[in-house]
């Protein structure tokens, strides 16, 4: 097995990105639901509920992506694997793309869903695919992040 690869960002021992990162992804994916159902019904509950959604997937995409900066400048083992930099270039396209996003709602929510607002969020949801796929590779093939004397101790194994 190989040795784990500690966060310096951590909470009371477990890393803080991994904590953060689930609530712009789910915002992020949500928000090509909410699209496609503006497009659908016409209805502007869901031009605001993307613009929303968008804010807070981006907004919280970057809190989430500059701690785990942090992580890949601090830990000279993280620096050294390839699939971290991968990880992090993607992170930085599809918040970037994220932030185009919610940047073209702010003064209208519906204005430019389509086709800007739909095909951003589609690409955006694409790469969070990929991207949210390397990070796993970093967690369970290199054990970034994961203590292996508690995740043993844990399921009863010694």
């Amino acid at each position: 097995m190989q040795d784990p690869i500690m966060s310096k960002m951590t909470l009371l021992g477990h890393p803080i990105h991994p904590m953060l990162i689930h609530f712009p992804v789910a915002a992020l994916m949500g928000l090509m639901a909410t699209d496609c159902a503006y497009l659908l019904s016409d209805d502007y509950f869901w031009a605001r509920a993307s613009l929303w959604l968008a804010g807070v997937g981006a907004l919280g995409g970057w809190v989430s992506g500059s701690v785990g900066l942090i992580d890949l400048i601090a830990v000279p083992r993280i620096r050294r694997l390839i699939t971290a930099w991968c990880h992090a270039t993607l992170a930085v396209m599809l918040l970037s793309l994220a932030s185009l996003n919610w940047l073209f709602r702010i003064d209208s929510a519906d204005a430019l869903i389509w086709p800007w607002g739909i095909y951003l969020s589609v690409l955006t949801g694409l790469l969070i695919t990929v991207t949210s796929n390397l990070g796993g590779k970093l967690v369970y093939e290199r054990a970034v992040g994961v203590d292996i004397e508690l995740a043993t101790t844990d399921t009863g194994k010694q």
